[in-house]
């Protein structure tokens, strides 16, 4: 993993996107493909702000562990159903 200072100046050319799910408030995190570099991600309410850069490998062990629920704890969620521990 990188990390660039300032995410607008340092990755000019990227496409940021976020969830469809995201709510009005505006507290989201973005993320953008970085040609030859893999993934970054950032604050949607500081895009002047550092961005942090993964590679294709490190983002796909990532998502990966999402979809099996490696994370599900922090929500205070035990299953995918999303009933509450």
């Amino acid at each position: 993993m990188g990390q660039v200072p300032n995410a607008h100046d340092a990755l000019p050319d990227v496409t940021w996107r976020k969830s469809a799910r995201s709510g009005k408030q505006g507290n989201c995190v973005e993320l953008a493909p970085v040609r030859s570099r893999g993934v970054a991600v950032r604050n949607s309410r500081f895009p002047e702000g550092p961005a942090l850069v993964f590679s294709v490998a490190e983002m796909s062990a990532f998502l990966a562990d999402i979809k099996r629920g490696a994370y599900d704890d922090l929500l205070g969620v035990d299953d995918v159903a999303g009933r509450s521990a």
